[in-house]
């Protein structure tokens, strides 16, 4: 198998409950999935399908009751929390639906902190490229609150991406947009995507969006209702 065709994210009969008021709550029940290096991939779904729990699991964020998930050839189960935290910083990118940039900080210093955080001697420089790349160059010094929703999503995507992860999780990027500010946002995602081989794995209940993936599931009550495109 050539590393191109190798899986990068997999999860192998993934599992996951809660207790609730009213007992035990499954949350996914025994989810099988591979994503390849380099692919867009969709988990689609109701509210309350599982769908961010999942996302959440594959990213090392938490660990399932039972089965595994394994990134970059990482069995994450078997990882403390530690090591999962570093993973996560060489390997994994974050934007979600809330924006999640300090108030305080400037669209520069929001890309900035990531890096800083490694001990990067050019945190200042690689960040004003990302903001570049997502077309802020121009607004770097300004704050989260002079920005209109979309840069402050632009923002949320250069700090992500300022690392190059191998793998771009996205959480309804675009639920708090516009129709017209979520095309462009989903236009930079795939771009990034494209252009730098970085694996995208979208959250998202717009099948419009879906469908731009090269491959997706359907999560239906914590299972797997369907999935579409090239298998794995």
């Amino acid at each position: 198998m050539s590393d191109s065709s190798r899986p990068l994210l997999e999860a192998r009969d993934v599992s996951k409950s809660v207790d609730g008021p009213e007992g035990r709550l499954d949350i996914l029940d025994k989810v099988s999935l591979q994503i390849r290096p380099g692919e867009s991939f969709a988990i689609v779904g109701a509210s309350g399908s599982g769908k961010t729990t999942l996302l959440g699991l594959l990213a090392g964020l938490d660990t399932p009751d039972s089965g595994g998930v394994v990134l970059d050839g990482h069995a994450l189960q078997t990882l403390d929390e530690e090591a999962r935290a570093d993973l996560r910083r060489r390997l994994v990118g974050f934007v979600f639906q809330s924006f999640h940039l300090l108030p305080a900080l400037t669209a520069e210093e929001n890309v900035m902190l990531p890096l800083e955080l490694e001990g990067a001697s050019d945190a200042r420089s690689r960040a004003r490229d990302a903001l570049e790349a997502v077309g802020l160059g121009s607004r770097r010094r300004h704050y989260p609150a002079q920005l209109s929703g979309g840069e402050q999503q632009r923002v949320a995507i250069a700090r992500a991406f300022v690392h190059r992860p191998r793998v771009l999780f996205a959480d309804e990027p675009t639920g708090n947009l516009d129709q017209r500010t979520g095309h462009h946002i989903c236009d930079l995602l795939f771009a990034l995507n494209h252009d730098h081989h970085t694996t995208l794995v979208l959250v998202t209940h717009d099948a419009t969006l879906a469908a731009r993936c090269d491959r997706r599931i359907e999560l239906e009550e914590g299972r797997v209702l369907a999935s579409s495109g090239e298998a794995a």
